[in-house]
């Protein structure tokens, strides 16, 4: 399966000398992305930190590795060198700056990691200026429907996605294997597989986090509670420790790429919330609940729009939700560059009428759309943006032209 990324690294190494630095959940495909770009490109060299063999060359330092590719030989371009998984090694910035400046002009260093990469090793020098950063995501509608990213504008046209892909995505998830097996007794092993390595593995070799079955007592909380205000003191008390271990902890696990955060905006908006975020986990298929399950469907899908325009310098999006004192609320607000963009409110069947908090909210903090999204409604040929008012639209138009 071909991935919008490959685009996306041809055209940053085309026009930047800079490292490629790509994060990103446990095989959501950064390696395989990656190496499909290398043999679109060239020659490369594939070195990964799990090896003994490659571990041991990259202990050797930076001059080592560049032996080893002949970085000496005069070539037509230059190579593309893929280091998997290397924030493991405790001095990994020192060599990565040691490497980039020696032969940062006769390499294109791609560096890939299944967490942010900047989160558990300090040490060293910093790398400002050698690198930019991109997240790979989940597949979704638009990038099912065409792995190109669009060319001049933030949204994909709107087009439809084949029903039998449309139904694998939401009972399978966005994560390549399973979506391509499209088996239930493969789904159910590769998610005890995947949960067993982030959970234990992963905590244990990336962190000194000794309170391990905690913090599985956790990720099922967040499981349970997709979606809801969540409570720091709430978890504590689940969890039987104090709401700064529970912070501490599930930062660890949003920097594992096992959920993300949705805060509240608070702009222009009286008596709203401040402080009580959401949770979502980067895989939906574990929830069973078919409500929170569309919700967290369309936060990953929004979540993978605003990072893919952040990251690739169409300016500053970011992700919220909308909620008052008095129980007014929208699911999510997307902003741009600091201003709300468009509100989106989730619903599983479309005979729900309009929420009034849309119109609410919309003119409240001014945003130039207002969508509720509804999943049991037939795709319609019509593009969303085009509108200004809140609309009820199907969740199969409005996801396609997302990235």
């Amino acid at each position: 399966m071909k991935r919008q990324l490959i685009k996306i690294i041809g055209d940053h190494f085309s026009n930047n000398r800079q490292m490629f630095f790509l994060s990103g959940a446990r095989q959501v495909g950064k390696t395989t992305s990656a190496q499909q770009f290398a043999e679109s490109y060239g020659e490369s060299f594939y070195f990964n930190w799990d090896n003994q063999r490659d571990r041991a060359l990259i202990l050797q330092g930076p001059d080592a590795l560049a032996a080893t590719i002949n970085l000496d030989q005069l070539r037509v371009m230059p190579s593309v060198c893929i280091l998997d998984e290397i924030h493991k090694y405790g001095d990994w910035k020192n060599f990565l700056k040691g490497l980039f400046d020696t032969a940062g002009n006769h390499l294109k260093i791609l560096v890939t990691g299944s967490d942010r990469l900047d989160v558990f090793k300090t040490g060293g020098d910093s790398l400002m200026g050698r690198y930019f950063s991109y997240r790979l995501h989940p597949l979704s509608v638009g990038e099912l429907i065409n792995p190109e990213i669009p060319s001049g504008t933030l949204l994909r046209p709107q087009a439809s996605l084949p029903d039998h892909e449309w139904d694998t995505l939401l009972s399978f998830g966005g994560f390549p294997e399973p979506f391509l097996k499209r088996n239930i007794r493969f789904s159910n092993r590769w998610q005890k597989t995947r949960s067993r390595q982030l959970l234990k593995e992963d905590l244990r070799d990336l962190t000194r986090i000794r309170e391990l079955g905690q913090i599985e007592i956790l990720a099922e909380l967040i499981i349970q509670r997709a979606g809801q205000l969540t409570s720091f003191a709430s978890l504590a008390r689940s969890l039987n420790t104090s709401p700064d271990s529970a912070r501490r902890w599930m930062s660890t696990l949003e920097a594992l790429y096992f959920c993300f955060t949705v805060r509240p905006w608070h702009k222009n908006v009286s008596r709203s919330l401040r402080k009580e975020p959401k949770f979502y986990v980067w895989d939906w298929s574990v929830l069973k609940d078919r409500g929170a399950r569309h919700e967290n469907l369309v936060a990953s899908a929004l979540l993978k729009s605003v990072h893919t325009w952040t990251d690739n310098g169409l300016g500053e999006f970011e992700l919220f939700f909308l909620r008052t004192k008095d129980q007014k609320e929208v699911d999510f607000l997307v902003s741009r560059d600091g201003a709300p963009w468009f509100l989106v409110e989730v619903k599983t069947s479309g005979k729900a009428s309009l929420s009034p908090n849309l119109p609410y909210f919309q003119q409240a903090v001014g945003a130039e759309h207002a969508f509720q999204v509804a999943f049991d409604l037939p795709y319609v040929a019509r593009d969303c943006f085009s509108a200004d008012r809140p609309l009820i639209v199907p969740a199969r138009t409005f996801l396609s032209q997302l990235i």
